[in-house]
């Protein structure tokens, strides 16, 4: 039997810890990282090629969809579970769009989550039953809408960074300084933010930031 290797990825230490313990009971898992950041998560999935990532969304330095993005361009045998303390609508269709193949609500840990990383290292997607029926509603929809939402809705990193710092109330200053670009690159990038995004006011950035687990609450 070939052991599954697992790596473990929320900025939460007991978290980590949690599921490393749960994993630790299983003959056939094993943990082989615990990341903190979501770069970290990436640079780690690089170095020690898991089977299974479970990762969470709201996570610092790079958030858990543009990780979910970057470890199966740079992993396709990897698949990623996304565990986390928030569900909704649009989260599911994000996370299934950047390519996880299961969603848990780590309420759901002690039920789900152990056979969520079982079935996704043989490369079975595994959804609880809320998130089965938001995807199978979506893909109801006319192509053509769910490719127009699709395109509304895909940041880049860098269009992902610039929300999270503005829904933090960051000045277009302050991210220029972050980010080492200019300001007026700055306001190219919100103008485009908004527009993409169909929203016209930072509250509405913030409620997006939120909707989408870039920043907490």
């Amino acid at each position: 039997m070939n052991t599954i290797r697992v790596l473990v990825a929320d900025d939460h230490e007991v978290v980590r810890e949690g599921v490393r313990a749960l994993i630790d009971l299983q003959a056939d898992l094993e943990v082989c990282g615990l990341a903190a950041t979501g770069r970290e998560a990436v640079d780690l999935a690089r170095q020690t090629k898991p089977d299974v990532v479970v990762l969470d969304l709201t996570m610092p330095e790079l958030d858990g969809l543009e990780a979910i993005r970057q470890i199966r361009k740079a992993l396709p045998e990897t698949e990623v579970l996304v565990f986390s303390a928030h569900s909704s609508e649009e989260i599911v269709e994000d996370v299934f769009d950047a390519g996880a193949k299961s969603y848990i609500e780590k309420s759901e840990a002690s039920r789900d989550l152990l056979a969520a990383i079982r079935s996704l290292a043989e490369h079975k997607p595994f959804f609880t039953s809320e998130a089965s029926e938001i995807l199978f509603s979506k893909f109801l929809l006319p192509q053509s809408q769910r490719e127009r939402e699709r395109a509304e809705q895909k940041l880049t990193a860098r269009e992902s960074e610039i929300v999270r710092l503005l829904a933090q109330s960051s000045s277009n200053k302050d991210i220029a300084t972050a980010l080492g670009i200019s300001i007026r690159t700055v306001e190219t990038h919100r103008a485009t933010l908004m527009r993409k995004l169909r929203i016209h006011s930072v509250a509405g950035l913030v409620r997006y930031a939120i909707r989408r687990h870039i920043i907490e609450p």
